[in-house]
């Protein structure tokens, strides 16, 4: 399959793509545009931007078509031979990192451009981009014949190759004999420089979990413009969105290193060796499996290790950002009501939000907790002759070839690393709720939760503000506001008959735990009133420290856990 896509009105985010085929014989032939993109969990009904459909055969004659699903168009060719398939595509929709076109630049994920037919999705494919005068172009894939022109071993390599073009920062460095490459869209206050220089000692500790690389070369594609955040990982590259004036700050470029991490990890975990559920991509349906919180939660997991490893991070750094996540762990109900399996499986259908956060987990806040009960469990019964990066060596090694590995996979690789049958610790903290004391977790590597003497007013209450007043976001399940039957979508507009103004959570330290107040607000346009009786919980999330006496023992797991001294 040849494809070309030209970009023709910039302004307009619109692009014209001409698909060529050949055909062996006149029968009925379906092409389909994926319905998700690989590394986003969820149905996108990317055929929305798909407008002006045709289709000739060699000659230029008409070939009969009609759309028979929303993302399927089935043809009628009347003779084998070539087949000619036109269409525009609109490409707005740079925050879900599928398609965007503007007068600087074209993101193109496969995905959401270019069709493929079943029986054509194992075949060679090429994509020609005519590009207005001095864009440069960048894929994952290889160029051929000239600087616009890429080229792929079949459909699934094409999905997962996704092409920058236009005006762009590029640099290239060589880390342990391979390429990488350097694009960056946008301006802002990045110094790419320092990204080169820090990505470049990323990708050097990556043999701290893995034995050998399965990439020659990787691209980082890197977006600074307005409105954005988030990343994908693809075969052998990613794309990261920040808002432009995100780089600046120390916290702010630890987040976008971290980010960064995250997509080198996937490099391996889901893109080498990705859970059975995902084999073969089905791009139209989704592709269930209970085994996605590795996917992303171990990612997650291994992240700022590497960049501890690296130096870019330093060990309280390390720390403060566990401690935000043992706090909102904490502080998500969801986790004693769905497991990480259930979570996994239902991530086509989470919602996130108040009903989320109170029901459900996320494949990667629970999903990190997860890999690290299992991590610490690896060590502690292995002797630390073994850990979690061990493991995922170990799926790497066994299933690169086949990508597919299964939940029974895992458990046996832990039984053999532990020298136990893992089987009913598998069915405990991964099939149902975990179930753990975060300060024995600590513990074992020599670390304590300091929380402190000092307590806050708690209502249970997250909130943004709307002109001055609380729009409540979410509701803590059982907690106060729960109780007084708050929910999310109230706008709260004063307490004891005083107007709101500013943070609600600030108006609520005026007041003690015990204390009842009213709270008076809109719901659904209706002015109502309730009571409320506050509790309080410790002040702020605490930090997480080494403890004062740390034992041979301790010191020895934090050593094999980490990568560093306690």
């Amino acid at each position: 399959m040849d494809y070309q896509i030209s970009i023709t009105e910039p302004e307009h985010h619109l692009a014209k793509v001409r698909m060529e085929l050949r055909v062996t014989e006149a029968k009925a032939l379906t092409l389909m545009l994926p319905s998700w993109r690989s590394g986003k969990y969820k149905i996108l009904d990317l055929a929305n931007g798909i407008s002006g459909f045709s289709a000739v055969d060699a000659q230029g004659k008409t070939i009969s078509w009609q759309k028979t699903e929303k993302s399927s168009w089935t043809l009628e060719p009347t003779a084998a031979g070539k087949v000619v398939v036109e269409y525009a595509v609109y490409a707005n929709q740079l925050v879900e990192r599928t398609r965007h076109i503007d007068e600087t630049h074209a993101y193109i994920n496969a995905s959401a451009y270019l069709l493929f037919s079943q029986p054509h999705k194992a075949e060679a494919v090429s994509v020609q981009l005519e590009v207005p005068k001095g864009w440069r172009s960048f894929s994952g894939m290889d160029k051929k014949d000239n600087e616009h022109k890429f080229v792929a071993a079949n459909y699934d390599v094409l999905a997962d190759s996704p092409i920058e073009t236009g005006i762009n920062q590029h640099h290239n460095f060589q880390v342990d004999g391979r390429d990488y490459d350097l694009v960056i869209w946008g301006e802002g206050n990045y110094n790419e420089t320092q990204m080169q220089k820090d990505l470049a000692k990323l990708v050097q500790h990556t043999d701290s979990i893995w034995q050998g690389y399965p990439y020659s070369r990787y691209l980082f594609i890197v977006h600074a413009t307005d409105g954005v955040r988030g990343a994908t990982e693809h075969l052998n590259s990613t794309v990261i969105q920040r808002d432009r004036f995100t780089f600046g700050k120390r916290e702010d470029y630890l987040e976008f290193l971290s980010t960064a991490s995250h997509e080198v990890v996937h490099t391996w975990n889901v893109k080498a060796y990705r859970p059975a559920g995902l084999v073969p991509y089905d791009y139209i349906n989704p592709n269930y499996s209970s085994l996605l919180w590795i996917s992303e939660g171990s990612t997650s997991y291994f992240q700022n290790q590497l960049l501890l490893r690296a130096g870019l991070m330093t060990k309280a750094e390390f720390y403060q950002d566990l401690t935000k996540r043992l706090y909102r762990f904490i502080h998500t109900p969801g986790r004693l009501v769905q497991s990480v399996a259930e979570g996994s499986f239902d991530s086509w259908i989470s919602s996130g939000g108040d009903h989320g956060a109170n029901f459900n987990v996320s494949i990667y806040s629970e999903g990190y907790i997860a890999s690290w009960l299992l991590d610490e469990l690896i060590l502690r019964q292995s002797g630390r002759k073994a850990s979690y990066r061990e493991l995922h060596n170990q799926l790497y090694q066994r299933f690169a070839k086949t990508t597919a590995f299964t939940a029974q996979d895992v458990i046996q690789i832990a039984s053999e690393l532990t020298g136990e049958d893992q089987n009913l610790w598998w069915q405990q903290q991964i099939e149902q709720p975990m179930k753990f004391e975060p300060e024995q977790l600590l513990a074992s590597f020599g670390l304590q939760w300091q929380r402190g003497k000092e307590r806050e007013t708690f209502a249970g209450i997250m909130s943004e503000d709307k002109s001055g007043f609380a729009l409540v976001q979410r509701v803590e399940r059982d907690s106060p506001a729960w109780k007084a039957g708050f929910t999310s979508e109230d706008l709260i507009v004063a307490i004891n008959a005083l107007q709101l103004k500013g943070d609600l959570g600030q108006r609520l330290q005026d007041f003690k735990a015990g204390d009842k107040v009213q709270v008076s607000y809109f719901r659904q346009g209706r002015l109502q009133h309730q009571p409320l009786v506050l509790g309080d919980k410790p002040k702020g999330m605490g930090k997480i420290e080494p403890v004062a006496k740390p034992s041979r023992q301790q010191k020895a797991m934090h050593k094999a856990w980490l990568g560093v001294d306690l």
